[in-house]
């Protein structure tokens, strides 16, 4: 074999090469925006903050109470009595 197909053989493995790294780059990267963008594992709720211990609970689990023309969400049974055994005006 003559240098020149060396050199032509040389350059067919780096371009292979180079084709399957960015093949793998974009794999990766297509995985990343996937979670990203919640096509894997969605972030379907919002926290919202109990106004009783003030702390974050995810709007679908929270308690909810009507009050004065608004909804309030808590934590817990225990936080929503509270709430309505004080008469809040809030």
């Amino acid at each position: 074999m003559g240098p020149f197909r060396l050199i032509i053989l040389a350059i067919l493995f780096y371009i292979g090469y180079r084709l399957l790294i960015s093949g793998r780059k974009k794999e990766k990267k297509a995985g990343k925006q996937n979670t990203a963008t919640g096509n894997v594992g969605a972030v379907s709720d919002v926290l919202v903050e109990d106004p009783i211990c003030h702390c974050l609970v995810p709007k679908g689990q929270a308690i909810r109470l009507q009050h004065k023309g608004s909804i309030l969400y808590f934590c817990s049974e225990d936080c929503c009595n509270t709430f309505i055994e004080k008469g809040n005006d809030t």
